[in-house]
């Protein structure tokens, strides 16, 4: 596995950040036992960053993780927007994860600079906790450039997740080049950067290598999250990631994934949300761009 120093932090995190969305209720409702047996897979390639969030509701998983690896190093997320809802979202995080001390504490889905001049107060506790030692890092998540810019001019903020993938899918106010411009000027100024949906929220499953290649080609990219639900998931992944070639029938069986939560009933497509993982790689193959996840 290749590490990276993750900007000032000073902080070593491994190229290769397991997002934990996809194994929480919102998409594969795994187990904590299911979560745990991926983490410790994970560990043993050398992942030691997790990504997760309050509203990814993964904290049991995440807890197991620290009990697999006591040194993980976890980033969490909130919608916090006063001191009162940072008070409570860090206390259920280190209720949650069963620590004290949280590596990477983010501002949720920012979109600007009004949304952050918004949510100061959140940020001013998170800064509070960090003096007293119980937060090492303070920042953001954002699908919007315009937010990247607005953060720059917030020396307060050491790390920033944005939205970057080949394609520019999910970006919300422009393209791939504007939100790589502001990366790298963000990651010269020393920000430690953490690259979020590289295949586009599933989009560009059907061109993972060449989508893979792209952000580990990125220099001014500290580390990336990939939401992994499966053992085939993870050994690809780090695989990959160690710049090692993947097992060739792990990339065909991924190549082929589907859970078939579609069906045609009469003539009309019916859902099976038993099935639905939410992952929105359907509206990718409707050649009619009539499916939308919204």
């Amino acid at each position: 596995m290749r590490y990276n120093t993750l900007g000032k932090t000073e902080k070593t995190v491994s190229k290769l950040c397991f997002g934990t969305l996809t194994m929480g209720p919102f998409q594969r409702n795994l187990t904590v036992k299911e979560g745990a047996a991926l983490f410790e897979r994970a560990f043993s390639h050398g992942v030691n960053f997790l990504d997760t969030a309050e509203i990814y509701e993964t904290y049991p998983h995440v807890r197991e993780a620290v009990r697999l690896k006591e040194d993980v190093i976890i980033c969490t997320k909130s919608y916090s927007y006063d001191k009162s809802t940072a008070e409570a979202s860090f206390k259920k995080a280190v209720e949650g994860i069963g620590r004290e001390y949280i590596d990477v504490f983010l501002l949720h889905e920012q979109e600007s600079a009004h949304t952050i001049r918004g949510h100061m107060e959140a940020v001013e506790f998170f800064l509070k906790k960090k003096e007293e030692g119980l937060i090492g890092a303070v920042g953001l998540s954002t699908h919007y450039i315009r937010c990247m810019e607005a953060a720059l001019k917030h020396p307060e903020f050491d790390v920033l997740f944005p939205l970057i993938n080949k394609a520019g899918i999910g970006i919300a106010d422009g393209g791939t080049d504007e939100m790589l411009d502001v990366i790298e000027r963000a990651h010269r100024d020393g920000r430690g950067i953490i690259a979020m949906k590289p295949l586009g929220g599933g989009h560009l499953i059907s061109e993972r290598e060449e989508a893979l290649r792209f952000i580990l080609g990125l220099d001014c990219v500290d580390t990336i999250a990939i939401g992994m639900q499966s053992v085939d998931e993870v050994d690809y992944n780090c695989a990959v990631f160690s710049g090692e070639e993947p097992d060739a029938d792990i990339a065909e069986r991924l190549g082929h994934v589907r859970n078939h939560a579609i069906t045609m009933v009469d003539g009309i497509a019916r859902v099976d949300y038993e099935l639905c993982a939410t992952c929105g790689y359907c509206a990718r193959a409707c050649p009619e761009f009539n499916i939308k996840m919204i």
